[in-house]
């Protein structure tokens, strides 16, 4: 796997993608989640959630998980 790749972050909502993007910068990535939350959050459903390709596993997810 290529590192400038690495964190995955999605949109979701009514079960499609809206939007997708990768980074290199596990801080860069959570900086795009928050603006993401910020600009996507308010869509009826929606489901962002940041991976760790690296790890294999969800770094964080909004809304969160209960």
């Amino acid at each position: 796997m290529d590192d400038s790749q690495r964190f995955y972050l999605t949109v979701m909502a009514a079960g499609r993608l809206v939007m997708q993007g990768w980074w290199g910068s596990e801080a860069i990535a959570r900086r795009k989640f928050s603006l993401w939350v910020g600009e996507y959050g308010t869509m009826s459903g929606a489901r962002i959630t940041l991976i760790d390709e690296g790890q294999g596993q969800t770094v964080t997810t909004w809304p969160d998980e209960a």
